[in-house]
């Protein structure tokens, strides 16, 4: 597609324009991390010794945008990355037209391969639907069974209760009673009436504080007008919101390490983390509490803990799913999105959520085609192999096979790809988020050690610098753009993260007092930054298992896939095809629990 041709499909779409030829060199050196009560120390001494702050920022690279000021002087910045596809000229209008005031289910898929791989096995969004429709159980009946395993308000609170932050159980149990009435009147919703679910503590949700993971509350003063968009559409579908889950203090580790509230550990081996920050939303979803759940995503959020609790997550293109009424709290790099057992209660969730607010310039989605990639559809896989050298051996092994699968069997073909000044750009998003958080929260009272540490870090950052980083953005967006032009639907594959899961090597010190290791928080996000700093849409799925470091069972990794802006269905079709090739060695972890089972045990009772 040419350049001129996509300018009148997309609204603010970059110039396409080849970046600098820059040889892919990462220099980033380990910084060590610093845990426990060390870590309390630490960020008291940041907060009151300026020289310090401006030492570490130095040590931490961010000063490294002026070493390549030559290649990006030129370039004006670019802050906030929306791109919006708009409706064909022909066809796609009439087309949402006609859907408008239709609900729009996903395509019926065909039946998961989970089923033939017992330890694989997890209940989708469908096979709840279905349920409720037999009448063999109710809404009412899952979450009675659920309730006692999440609450955080009982004498001797469940194992699975640190996934969840907060917990209205009347508010609860009333809509689950409705659901089971309409079921049993014959009128459901549609897929997602009944089905159990949670959001993210970044959500604001009528009856519910908001409190990002933090002492501090920040809910809506005007309770109920504030409740997000996004609820508001899962309410509305019917959905069961069993309550808010956890997630790393405002969103700015990807560990889910939280002293203040408790962490989830990983459901596969509890000498690790979920992942985060979306860490609740990733644990609930791998422990079968939940099939599906929203968390967001600002620098991999959804994506990190998808891959190392072994399911999937989808990043929207950057302004795709509404934060109204509320604010989105890092306007230049974050989105909400979904986290799924499986690609089809992926699909069923984003379908809901992805309407669109009255105030927002995407267009209504229509109904989502997955079924698996067409013959007439492009099957092109770019692959960085310098940048995917930075993840550890055991990881490139797995996911170069799965590539060596899609190329053999299912007819992709692979092009290699260079995509000048990653390791900067890593580090310009970095900078971005960081001085993004510490204009949002000049006050540091009550928030825990390792963030006082992030955000005394974003104070430093002198305004050049800044400015620096967006004309980066615009290098990187024009770039990209200049790859799609070259190759027409490509999806850039990548590791999710270049690390083999996240240890906790501080033991109960440093889950009571927070951890901050910056050099495995680049390596977890080694790939993820990409998509929320230039906007893309992208998708986590499983990729197989690696060795445990720290002993214990083997830790999940993931693939991920990157689209062009918009390009989410194409990434729900490829992750299909990918649940479809992983199923053979997907398995559920130690302590999942199998709800339909527990509510089916209570009705014999």
């Amino acid at each position: 597609m040419s350049s001129e041709l996509r300018s009148r499909k997309f609204l603010n779409y970059p110039e396409p324009l080849k970046g600098p030829d820059v040889p892919y060199r990462n220099e980033r050196k380990p910084v060590p991390g610093v845990r426990g009560i060390v870590l309390v120390a630490a960020a008291f001494l940041m907060e009151w010794l300026s020289f310090l702050r401006e030492a570490v920022w130095r040590n931490a690279g961010f000063g490294s945008l002026r070493k390549i000021i030559e290649h990006i002087e030129d370039y004006e910045p670019w802050f906030e990355p929306q791109v919006v596809r708009l409706p064909e000229a022909t066809g796609d209008e009439d087309k949402a037209a006609d859907e408008s005031s239709q609900p729009h289910p996903v395509e019926e898929l065909k039946p998961s391969p989970h089923g033939i791989f017992p330890q694989a096995k997890y209940y989708s969004v469908a096979e709840y639907h279905k349920l409720y429709l037999s009448g063999a159980l109710t809404p009412l009946e899952v979450v009675e069974a659920l309730l006692p395993l999440i609450r955080r308000d009982l004498p001797q609170p469940n194992e699975h209760s640190k996934a969840w932050f907060e917990t209205n159980i009347g508010r609860v149990l009333r809509a689950a009673s409705e659901s089971t009435q309409r079921y049993k009147e014959n009128r459901s919703l549609g897929p997602l009436d009944g089905v159990p679910t949670g959001v993210k503590d970044e959500y604001d949700m009528e009856g519910y504080r908001t409190c990002l993971g933090s002492k501090n509350t920040y809910t809506s003063p005007d309770e109920g007008a504030g409740t997000t968009w996004c609820v508001r559409k899962l309410e509305a579908a019917g959905a069961i919101i069993l309550g808010k889950l956890s997630m790393h203090e405002f969103g700015l580790d990807t560990t889910g390490n939280n002293p203040i509230y408790g962490t989830p550990l990983n459901p596969y081996n509890p000498n690790y983390y979920t992942g985060g920050s979306s860490s609740g939303t990733g644990y609930a979803v791998s422990a079968g509490l939940i099939p599906v759940g929203l968390g967001s995503d600002g620098g991999g959020s959804i994506r990190i803990p998808s891959s190392l609790c072994g399911v999937f997550g989808l990043k929207p293109t950057h302004g795709r799913l509404s934060f109204k009424p509320g604010q989105n709290h890092c306007l230049t790099c974050a989105c909400l999105g979904p986290i799924a057992a499986d690609v089809a209660s992926l699909a069923a969730m984003f379908q809901v959520v992805a309407e669109p607010h009255p105030t927002s310039p995407f267009p209504d989605l229509g109904r989502l085609r997955l079924t698996a990639p067409s013959t007439g559809e492009p099957k092109i896989l770019g692959i960085p192999t310098d940048w995917i050298s930075q993840a550890t051996p055991t990881i490139q092994t797995l996911c170069y096979g799965m590539v060596r699968q899609l190329v053999q069997d299912h007819g992709y073909i692979t092009v290699k790809i260079d995509i000048p000044l990653l390791p900067e750009g890593q580090t310009a998003h970095a900078l971005t988020v960081l001085n993004d958080a510490a204009t949002l929260l000049p006050d540091t009272r009550g928030l825990t050690a390792a963030n006082r540490i992030l955000l005394a870090l974003g104070r430093v950052t002198p305004a050049t610098d800044y400015m620096l980083a967006q004309k980066l953005r615009r290098v990187l967006m024009q770039h990209l753009a200049w790859l799609w032009e070259q190759h027409p639907g490509m999806l850039i594959v990548t590791p999710t993260t270049a690390c083999e899961g996240w240890p906790i090597r501080g033991g109960s010190a440093e889950l009571k007092h927070g951890v901050n290791d910056g050099h495995r928080t680049m390596q977890s996000m080694e790939y993820v930054w990409l998509a929320n700093f230039c906007g893309l849409p992208s998708i986590s799925v499983p990729a197989g298992f690696v060795p445990a470091e720290l002993g214990g069972a083997p830790i999940p990794i993931g693939l991920m896939a990157t689209g062009e802006w918009c390009a989410e269905e194409q990434l729900l079709r490829f992750g299909l095809l990918a649940e479809q090739l992983g199923a053979e060695h997907r398995r559920r972890p130690p302590n999942w629990v199998d709800v339909v089972q527990l509510a089916r045990g209570a009705r014999r009772a």
